[in-house]
């Protein structure tokens, strides 16, 4: 069963962060607030025009209509004569459907309409001034316009106490707005579809060579350096095409010469080592035959044949070890695998170099695993001298098994390992114990384990115990088939 490397949140965060939404956001946003201003601009410049031309118009024709009728009425005017009067400015020859009101101090004509003049409109008309008003009632626009009427035939050049005052409503106006409006808000709607459309285009033309730059990046880190991208125009991806092509090939250069050196570096190791091989063999064949006799010969000599033989007993391990690490580098370490119990093949390795009394163990019964047994060997050998060297009594080795993986784990009680040494370990030549760098180990067998333990699929940790020592840990897969178990 396959499981899905990433939360699905996680996925879809990652998505709406991606370059192409948020150009799509951008191309949106700016189309949209654009739109967004122009309407409103131009709704308010067509909705003010409209509503000017409107107030202009109506205080015009009520002035010159109050100027035609004015002279002609009887002051003090009756109520009979303001029911006239606004009739006659009411009626069929009125601008459009505006009502109108005549009042002379406390008469005026006939009002049956639901809205009734403003008081503040009323106060600036009755100051000697003409004016108008707009304002909202019962749910509609109206608009109030007022003047006073003078010339009239009692008073030809005073004011006559006569205020005329014409309500329209403005519903045709706020009809034409909200059409207006409605057009706008239709032509930002499709703006920003536009706009998306054209987001998605530009990151689509955009996008692509950077898709594109994406998968030769990835291809260059899984190792295919003549992964070059194809460069078309002039403009500034292009530029950034043949730059990237031209650090691949930089990069191409200058990983081919250090694998070159590195190659080097092991085919002279390895012929090094293979060539110390033969006379080692013959100095360790004559230090041993020398260290038979080494009890009778004088005190100074015996020991100088000592340390000749100590050195050359390291120096023939160090090389085996280099010749080790080389076929490990150069892929000829092939796994010769088979079933065999963990356990035995522990108990082995620790008999062959005379380790039962000095190692605690605790091993289940039986414990059938498939791996190599001379590498299992190697790797457990390692792991405990390691400790017998460098730990202090007493060195315990345990191992359990579960259903897919074998773990081993090798504790002693020293002083364990300081924390900025611990990701060290398993490099090569590299010693922790500082007051060590002559010991008799040659810095490469935690190097071997790790190796060994990674050609079974496995892995060695090492750590420090909460109780003291230091605790090193291999896990192997078992390897079993349905035959094995």
């Amino acid at each position: 069963m396959t499981t899905d490397p990433l939360p699905r949140r996680t996925r879809l965060r990652r998505a709406a962060a991606g370059l192409r939404p948020r150009m799509l956001a951008a191309f949106v946003a700016v189309a949209a607030l654009s739109a967004l201003a122009t309407a409103t601009l131009t709704y308010r410049a067509a909705t003010n025009s409209t509503l000017e031309l409107t107030q202009d118009t109506t205080l015009d024709e009520l002035r010159r209509r109050v100027d035609t009728l004015a002279p002609d009425l009887p002051f003090p005017p009756t109520q009979s004569e303001l029911d006239r009067l606004a009739g006659q400015l009411s009626g069929t020859g009125g601008f459009r459907d505006w009502r109108v009101l005549a009042v002379h101090g406390t008469d005026h004509s006939e009002w049956t309409q639901p809205v009734t003049v403003p008081p503040a409109l009323e106060r600036t008309v009755n100051a000697g001034h003409s004016a108008f008003q707009r304002f909202t009632a019962d749910g509609h626009p109206w608009l109030a316009t007022g003047v006073p009427v003078t010339g009239a035939a009692a008073a030809p050049n005073a004011p006559s106490g006569l205020t005329v005052y014409a309500l329209l409503p403005l519903d045709r106006e706020q009809s034409a707005s909200n059409a207006l409006l409605a057009a706008a808000t239709g032509a930002g709607a499709f703006a920003a579809v536009l706009a998306a459309a054209l987001a998605l285009l530009a990151a689509r033309q955009v996008l692509r060579p950077v898709r594109a730059l994406g998968d030769v990046a990835h291809a260059l880190a899984q190792g295919k350096l003549d992964t070059r991208l194809t460069v078309t125009g002039h403009d500034e991806l292009a530029q950034l095409s043949k730059t990237f092509n031209h650090t691949a090939r930089t990069l191409q250069g200058t990983i081919e010469e250090l694998r070159a050196i590195e190659s080097q570096g092991r085919r002279f190791a390895a012929d090094v080592s293979h060539e110390l091989r033969t006379p080692l063999a013959a100095m360790l064949a004559v230090t041993d035959i020398l260290d038979e006799d080494a009890e009778q010969l004088p005190e100074d000599t015996a020991t100088a044949l000592r340390m000749i033989s100590n050195e050359t007993v390291r120096l023939t391990r160090l090389v085996n070890d280099l010749i080790e690490i080389s076929r490990l580098d150069a892929g000829a370490a092939p796994l010769h695998t088979e079933t065999v119990d963990a356990p035995t093949a522990v108990r082995e390795t620790l008999d062959l170099r005379g380790w039962n009394d000095r190692v605690e163990l605790d091993l289940p019964a039986t414990l059938p695993v498939r791996l190599d047994p001379r590498r299992f060997d190697v790797i457990v050998a390692n792991l405990a001298g390691n400790a017998l060297r460098h730990g202090r009594p007493p060195v315990r080795l345990t191992l359990r098994g579960t259903e897919d993986d074998l773990v081993l784990t090798v504790t002693d009680q020293g002083t364990g390992i300081p924390p900025a040494e611990l990701p060290h370990l398993f490099d090569r030549f590299y010693k922790a114990d500082k007051a060590r760098r002559r010991s008799e180990g040659s810095g490469l067998g935690l190097a071997i384990a790790q190796e060994n333990a990674r050609l079974h699929g496995g892995v060695i940790e090492a750590a420090n115990s909460p109780t003291g020592g230091a605790v090193f840990t291999l896990v192997l897969p078992r390897g079993l088939t349905t035959e094995d178990q």
